[in-house]
């Protein structure tokens, strides 16, 4: 266990998440200044992102035909990283009409640990094969391991299990060489420097973490049809700016009036459904 400790720090002290702010004495800093400073080094996160497009694809194109197959895309993470996978998955279903069991996020410690960090939850080499157990995980599902260090043992075993049962595997990292990129089929690997605040890495590493999902997700929905033009066809309609923005869409698409549009969605449920059903009516 001690050994196990000591390793940890070793290697992540030696790594750009965990290496010195560019700025000192932060609290004697005007708010101004503070701001001014902390936006220009989130301005450097879509450069890191920029320069693992290459990766970022390679991992989206090994997705698409799997989920197209019935596989399913699992996030797994500890602390920030497991809480951004929580909730890039939980926006899939509401934003592009797919199942709750087709993206979904684990983060280590179970749930609640996304309000409250749960001791020690992130060491737990066992866990997360179990974690993912539970959902019947089979050879269809990719399994993306997210981590700001590289080297959390929760997301590390969890991998490093999935590969061994002939899974996809992936991740998204934020230093270079790091144990978890090593083990991932398709890593990312997003370099963003030091954090304003020594070790902070819900700040930068945590935005670019946020961003790389965000493309993962989008373009593997897209890809799998949920998107029609520019427009979220699919999306739930589950609050009144919803449904007006399914209204709007719906008009656009059949060229339809308003009350039209309203019955259409209210009958069929979804822009898709509803634009469909009124153009075969109109063959």
């Amino acid at each position: 266990m001690f050994f196990d400790i000591w390793a940890k720090l070793e290697y992540i002290m030696g790594k750009t998440t965990e290496s010195e702010s560019r700025y000192n004495d932060l609290e004697k800093m005007p708010v101004s200044d503070l701001l001014s400073s902390i936006n220009h080094e989130d301005s450097l996160v879509p450069l890191a992102i920029n320069k693992v497009l290459g990766n970022i694809e390679k991992l989206i194109l090994s997705i698409v035909p799997r989920m197209r197959n019935g596989g399913r895309l699992f996030y797994i993470g500890a602390g920030t990283s497991g809480r951004l996978g929580v909730v890039d998955a939980s926006e899939c279903p509401p934003t592009f009409g797919v199942g709750f069991d087709k993206v979904i996020g684990i983060i280590a410690g179970g749930d609640g640990a996304i309000r409250r960090a749960v001791e020690f939850a992130e060491d737990d080499k066992e866990q997360a094969w179990k974690d993912l157990k539970a959902y019947q995980i089979n050879e269809k599902d990719t399994v993306i391991g997210i981590a700001a260090s590289g080297y959390t043992p929760y997301v590390l075993s969890g991998l490093k299990k999935a590969n061994e049962e002939g899974l996809l595997t992936g991740c998204i990292v934020c230093n270079a060489g790091s144990p978890i990129a090593a083990v991932a089929q398709c890593p990312i690997e997003v370099v963003v420097g030091p954090e304003f605040v020594t070790g902070s890495t819900r700040m930068k590493a945590g935005t670019a973490q946020k961003l790389v999902l965000n493309m993962i997700s989008t373009a593997v929905m897209i890809k799998l049809g949920h998107v029609k033009g520019n427009k979220m066809v699919d999306m739930q309609l589950t609050n009144n700016k919803l449904v007006d923005r399914g209204v709007k869409m719906l008009m656009a698409e059949i060229h339809a009036s308003e009350d039209v549009a309203i019955r259409l969605l209210e009958e069929f449920g979804s822009v898709r459904k509803a634009a469909d059903a009124y153009l075969r009516q109109k063959v």
